[in-house]
C-alpha cells in the first residue's frame, strides 16, 4: 500500500506545479489516496489584515509523510470580483481524491463541507463584491475594523443548526451533500488557479512537521494565519499575548496594529504593482519595517532589558 501511495503522490506534483501562475482552470482530481483525511478542527479565525483580501479555510493536504494541515489565511485574490471555492476530499470507488480549489466570478461546489467563516458547505456568506470593493459581513467573518471600513451585518444568512459533525470529506462515511444548480453552473465557468502567495503557503506548510497529523493529532498550534507573511503573524501573535497579559495598553496596542497594517497594505500594493512578487530592495524594506515594529513591542511590553 505504501508504494502505491507513493506513486501516486508522485503523480501529483507535476499537477501542483500548474497552481503557480494563475491560469484558466477546470475542476479536477488532483490526488488520490486510500487513508480518510482528519477531522477539520475548531480554531479562531485571525482578523482580515487589509481591504480587499479574502477568507481562504484551512484544508487537511497530503505529502510523503501523510496528512498535513495548510491554515487557513487571508489572501489577496487573482482579479476583482473574484471568489473563492475551497478544495475538498471526495470518497468515491475506495479512495478519496482531492479536488483542488480556484477562483471563479461565483462559489463552486466544495463537497458540502463546512469549513466555516462563511463557508458552512454551500456558497460564502462572509460578504459580497459591490463594484470593486469587497464588502465583509462581520456576522460572520473577523476583520481589523481600524483599517478595514467595508463591512456590514446581516445575520439572516446564518444557519442557526448546531453543526457537530466536521468531518472533512464528501461520499460514504462523510458529507453526502450534491451540487446545486446554482453550484454546477458556477463549476463551468471561467475559473482561476490557486495565486503564487496561497501555493507559497502551502508549500511553508508542508515543511512543517508541527503541522502533520501525525504530529499534532487532527489539532494544529497554528491552525490560521493572518497573512502569508509567517513573520506578521509572529508579531500579531506578541500583540495579542501583550494585550491578554495586560502588558499592552490600548493605546498601544491600537498604535501597533495600525503599523501592520500599514506594512500589510504596503505589501499588497507593491505585489499588485511587481505581478505578485516583491523585489529584493521591497523585501529588505519590509523586514526593515518589521524589525521596527518588533522594537516597538519589546518596549511596550517593557521586554528590552
Amino acid at each position: 500500500m505504501r508504494s502505491l501511495l507513493r506513486v501516486r503522490h508522485l503523480l501529483f506534483l507535476p499537477l501542483a506545479l500548474l497552481f503557480v501562475v494563475p491560469t484558466v482552470s477546470t475542476a479536477q482530481v488532483a490526488v488520490s489516496i486510500t487513508v480518510a483525511p482528519p477531522v477539520i478542527p475548531v480554531y479562531t479565525q485571525p482578523p482580515c489584515p487589509v481591504g480587499g483580501y479574502l477568507w481562504t479555510p484551512g484544508y487537511w493536504a497530503w505529502g510523503p509523510a501523510g496528512y498535513y494541515w495548510v491554515p487557513g489565511v487571508w489572501v489577496a485574490p487573482p482579479h476583482v470580483g473574484l471568489l473563492w471555492t475551497p478544495g475538498y476530499w471526495g470518497f468515491v470507488g475506495g479512495v478519496y481524491g482531492w479536488h483542488a480549489g480556484y477562483w471563479g466570478p461565483h462559489v463552486g461546489f466544495y463537497g458540502g463541507i463546512n469549513y466555516g467563516f462563511g463557508y458552512g458547505g454551500v456558497g460564502f456568506i462572509g460578504g459580497v463584491w459591490r463594484g470593486n470593493v469587497f464588502a465583509y459581513n462581520t456576522a460572520v467573518v473577523h476583520v481589523n475594523e481600524t483599517v478595514v471600513r467595508n463591512v456590514y451585518v446581516d445575520r439572516t444568512v446564518i444557519n442557526n443548526t448546531t453543526v457537530v459533525n466536521r468531518t472533512s470529506f464528501n461520499g460514504v462515511g462523510g458529507v453526502t451533500a450534491r451540487p446545486t444548480a446554482q453550484e454546477q453552473m458556477a463549476m463551468r465557468e471561467q475559473h482561476f488557479q490557486p495565486t503564487q502567495d496561497q501555493v507559497s503557503h502551502q508549500m511553508s506548510a508542508s515543511r512543517d512537521r508541527s503541522m502533520l497529523a501525525s504530529e499534532n493529532h487532527g489539532m494544529p498550534q497554528h491552525a490560521a494565519f493572518a497573512s502569508v507573511n509567517q513573520r506578521q503573524f509572529n508579531q500579531q501573535q506578541r500583540i495579542a499575548n501583550g494585550v491578554r497579559s495586560g502588558q499592552l495598553t490600548p493605546g498601544e496596542t491600537a498604535h501597533l496594529e495600525h503599523q501592520e497594517a500599514e506594512i500589510h497594505q504596503e505589501v499588497h500594493n507593491d505585489r499588485a504593482a511587481n505581478g505578485g512578487h516583491l523585489t529584493s530592495q521591497e523585501h529588505n524594506q519590509v523586514e526593515h519595517q518589521q524589525n521596527h515594529v518588533s522594537h516597538e513591542i519589546s518596549k511596550d511590553k517593557h521586554e528590552e532589558h
